[in-house]
């Protein structure tokens, strides 16, 4: 029988968060993003620098750093006993998570920042974010060919219109249900309404993606506070506790996948309700990673949210927009909060703290009491959920 790791239910919490203004943040560099983050986070939670024994970032792409998390420790002067940076694309910041949680457990660490920055906006030349986009495919199989980001996830969203009759109209239901979260959210990049017209009649990137299909480019950072379940009982705000982790993993590079239209966060999924003794009927929101529109479609039939194929239907019926069945992204979303690359998900976890918190004002989705997070890295490779909730059993 597979361990489900619930030696790790309920033992961990965070007990501070904090993001940085998001968007077009000139003149500001990563590091000083970072730092600022990690600074008011541990502030949040009522903790001083000096009690942080443990610190986990991932690398910038805009200002990037042999040694990352060393660098930022030095710059805080910190001297942390767990120190690690960690790179898995746009997973990196929740497979972090439950590596931070079993340091605590295991006694590496007693109280552990998390903190995640880069600033694609203003710090990457058009050159450079081309170069990006153009690199990321097998350099053998892929690159060749020419294809950029968009057009690997624009193979996933024609493969669920050929394989379930998915339709351009329920793609753009779910940039329109972000924007209407966004729209709550003061913080957010993009707040201006937006129509299922306004999404197919913006510019076609890669058929049969439009430009409001796909995620924004930011400039950003956010950081979380994490430490045992006991000491977070004297902090200053109600913890909020892990109760389940789970990863998966079936490729790196899109023409290895063994199917387009299911993804490993079955896996991630599942293994992450059974360590929380859960399941998707239990979550009162959920934050899914939606770097382009399809992968929210994917990600909600995997997961268990609806059936394999259904995704474009519940879609339809209203469940992720604001006071729906399953509110989804109620930030905004890497398509209208911010998008600064791999710190992209930090901002959907530091969102379900406040949304367990009860104090994430005009979008807080009521009595929410457990809510799942999920985000992956490369073309649906590297996938990782992760189950939250305002108890810690």
């Amino acid at each position: 029988m597979a361990n489900t790791g619930k030696q790790l239910r309920g033992k961990v919490a965070i007990v501070g968060c904090a993001d940085t203004a998001v968007g077009v943040l000139p003149g500001r560099t990563p590091m000083e993003l970072c730092v600022e983050a990690a600074l008011s986070a541990i502030a949040d939670a009522g903790l001083d620098k000096s009690d942080v024994d443990g610190l986990l970032t991932c690398n910038a792409m805009a200002q990037p750093y042999m040694y990352h998390a060393e660098a930022m420790a030095e710059y805080l002067q910190i001297f942390p006993r767990y120190c690690l940076s960690v790179g898995a694309g746009g997973g990196t910041t929740f497979s972090i998570v439950h590596h931070a949680a079993s340091a605590i457990v295991t006694g590496m660490a007693d109280v552990i920042v998390i903190a995640m920055a880069d600033s694609l906006r203003s710090g990457l030349t058009r050159d450079q974010a081309m170069q990006v986009q153009a690199s990321t495919g097998h350099p053998q199989f892929e690159q060749p060919y020419g294809p950029t980001v968009p057009a690997y996830y624009a193979l996933i969203a024609q493969a669920h219109m050929a394989e379930f009759g998915t339709t351009p109209e329920q793609l753009a239901g779910i940039a329109v249900a972000c924007r209407q979260h966004a729209s709550l959210n003061p913080a957010a990049q993009m707040r201006d309404p937006i129509t299922v017209d306004d999404v197919l009649s913006s510019r076609l990137i890669a058929d049969p993606l439009h430009l409001l299909d796909c995620s924004l480019v930011s400039d950003g950072g956010s950081a979380i506070v994490l430490c045992s379940a006991e000491r977070a009982a004297d902090l200053r705000h109600s913890p909020v506790y892990l109760l389940g982790a789970g990863e998966g993993h079936n490729h790196e590079h899109i023409s290895a996948a063994h199917n387009l239209t299911t993804s490993a966060a079955r896996e991630a999924g599942e293994r992450a309700y059974a360590m929380a003794g859960l399941g998707p009927s239990d979550m009162d929101f959920a934050q899914l990673y939606d770097c382009f529109t399809p992968t929210v479609l994917v990600e909600l039939e995997d997961l268990g949210f609806c059936a394999k194929g259904e995704g474009g239907a519940f879609v339809d019926s209203g469940a992720l927009a604001p006071g729906g069945a399953l509110p989804v992204n109620t930030h905004g979303g890497l398509l209208s909060h911010c998008h600064p690359g791999n710190p992209g998900s930090m901002f959907a976890l530091t969102e379900s703290v406040w949304q367990l918190r009860h104090s994430a004002g005009d979008r807080q989705v009521a009595d929410a009491r457990c809510g799942l997070v999920h985000a992956q890295g490369g073309i649906m490779s590297s996938h990782t959920a992760l189950i939250l909730s305002r108890e810690a059993a």
